[in-house]
């Protein structure tokens, strides 16, 4: 068994410069604006953890159960070769380790790839599955996978991408065209694609995950706050910040947003930006889009994906899109 490759993409430096422009770009707009990702720093993963066992949060337990309950039938989908699987976003790749089991049990997982921006995580993620798939290439990509598909492993076997957990709902429009785009161009054909996706349901249903009575979705909104004051010397006060989640029908999305309650100006030292604050008024924090089967399909379509089975778990809350490069 050889040592895990590792291929480092982006570093601490990186990372401060994209934060220190995303903020600086953000928060002198008009609405006023941050990027979702800065929500997922240590305490912001531990509260999404906590989020997605609370009860109004179906979109975990629902995906999970599509790849836990039909992996051997995702494996067989993907035909008899055998499969290098890299996971974007991975984590603690928990998500795609049903398939990777059925794989191994099937003889056919050649390697396995987590893609993600926290190295520590990457290298953890490694060390763990090591010795469960002791046949299998290992490696990682410690990267920002808007930016670095260009760095996906190629050892000339089919390779599988996963993009789990609903976070292309996450991205704009134009962001999800320009992320197929690149990833199309970053694959081979006969290539393939699993995306987990959320579906348009009940808005009651997909409201009531964004305002759970616990209030760890608004902690978890408010937490960006605690990042800028951490990270770029700010000095926020998150609790006088309101979560809001408002559901918009014509585009199937749920905006999420800080609402200043009282007056208030706030120091960005490390940028040099004072910024004040009106009551009411918002900083945009995330969106998250639910989708029609039939129009994820004809955007993977537009952009050299054809799908080829999709798979929804019972009540049909989430879908797990198995799509190949053409």
């Amino acid at each position: 068994m050889s040592a895990p490759e590792l291929r480092i993409c982006i570093d601490d430096a990186d990372l401060d410069a994209s934060l220190r422009l995303d903020v600086r770009r953000g928060l002198t707009s008009h609405p006023k604006h941050l990027p979702m990702r800065l929500h997922y720093d240590g305490r912001g993963s531990t509260l999404f953890a906590e989020l997605t066992r609370q009860p109004e949060y179906y979109q975990t337990r629902s995906e999970r159960a599509v790849l836990h309950d039909r992996a051997p039938e995702i494996a067989a989908a993907l035909g008899g070769d055998p499969i290098s699987v890299i996971e974007l976003g991975a984590g603690r790749a928990e998500k795609i380790r049903p398939l990777l089991s059925a794989l191994a049990d099937a003889g056919r997982l050649d390697g396995f790839w987590p893609f993600d921006v926290a190295e520590g995580e990457v290298r953890d993620v490694l060390l763990e599955l090591a010795p469960v798939y002791p046949d299998a290439h290992l490696g990682g990509i410690v990267g920002d996978f808007t930016r670095h598909l260009a760095h996906l492993p190629d050892h000339h076997d089919t390779r599988l991408v996963a993009f789990l957990g609903g976070t292309f709902g996450n991205f704009t429009g134009m962001e999800r065209s320009q992320f197929l785009r690149d990833l199309r161009e970053s694959l081979r054909a006969d290539d393939w694609f699993l995306l987990g996706a959320d579906l348009v349901k009940d808005p009651d249903v997909i409201l009531a995950a964004y305002n759970d009575a616990a209030g760890v979705t608004a902690e978890f909104n408010r937490h960006i706050l605690y990042v800028l004051n951490h990270r770029l010397d700010a000095d926020f006060e998150p609790d006088n910040f309101e979560h809001i989640a408002l559901w918009d029908s014509d585009t199937a999305t749920i905006d999420m947003r800080l609402r200043a309650m009282k007056p208030m100006k706030v120091d960005l030292a490390a940028l040099g930006i004072d910024l004040t604050f009106s009551v009411g008024e918002e900083i945009h924090t995330g969106i998250s889009t639910k989708f029609l089967p039939g129009e994820l399909e004809n955007q993977l379509q537009a952009t050299g994906f054809e799908t080829t089975r999709c798979w929804t778990d019972e009540r049909g809350y989430m879908g797990v899109f198995l799509a190949r490069a053409i």
